[in-house]
């Protein structure tokens, strides 16, 4: 199952993170103020009004989608953000009733990821 969700600068943050939810329940996009280094755990810069827009926080003010597949890796999706909207996103997955930053399994599929956090969450 592939989600393309679009993107672009009136966007809310919110909606983007309830579209990806929505295909995958037990994962968790944050969106950060800055883009993040690949295996750096993300700490700083959470933006935490998600209600606002994505223009309102994009250092690259440009409109696209992005196409968000089952295959697709973490490290991927959180790169093709970085690449295309100057955009630091995290993926994070649940794990009982917590969440963890995927940093160490980024190379993972996004299809992985989420049977991972079904399996802890059960």
């Amino acid at each position: 199952m592939a989600a393309k969700i679009a993107i672009n600068e009136q966007r809310k943050i919110s909606s983007i993170q309830e579209e990806f939810n929505m295909v995958f329940p037990y994962l968790r996009m944050e969106f950060f103020s800055k883009p993040i280094k690949p295996g750096i755990p993300a700490v700083k810069k959470l933006i935490k009004q998600t209600n606002k827009t994505l223009g309102e926080f994009s250092s690259v003010h440009d409109k696209g989608d992005i196409t968000v597949t089952p295959s697709m890796t973490v490290a991927g999706l959180e790169d093709s953000f970085k690449e295309m909207f100057g955009l630091g996103v995290k993926i994070f997955r649940k794990s009982g009733k917590a969440w963890l930053e995927t940093t160490i399994t980024d190379i993972w599929t996004l299809e992985e990821q989420n049977h991972q956090g079904e399996d802890l969450s059960r």
